[in-house]
């Protein structure tokens, strides 16, 4: 199973693959508290699916874990797992524990 830390890894891989497309100006830091989604984001929508698509491959792919991180479960959740890094981090880490 892949650490914490190795899952953020993998979000911030993802973002510097958004990040070679921006404009030097228009960096999408790489922290925890970076706000994915929501009013405070960091990312439009097309970046945002961008993003997800990305980290969901690297585990599916790279990692041979057949994980999905749009589903219902997180999207019925009080709390947004995709609101920061962090969030989506501790979400994916989650999934791999209920495995």
């Amino acid at each position: 199973m892949l650490s914490s830390d190795e899952i953020e890894t993998l979000i911030y891989e993802a973002i510097a693959a958004l990040n070679s497309e921006r404009d030097a100006t228009d960096q999408i830091p790489a922290t925890p508290e970076t706000a994915l989604f929501g009013v405070d984001a960091v990312t439009d929508s097309l970046s945002f699916v961008s993003l997800i698509t990305d980290v969901e491959t690297s585990l599916n792919v790279d990692h041979g874990l057949d994980i999905s991180l749009a589903d219902d479960r997180a999207m019925t959740r009080p709390i947004s797992p995709y609101d920061t890094v962090a969030t989506l981090r501790d979400y994916i880490v989650e999934l791999l524990e209920d495995r």
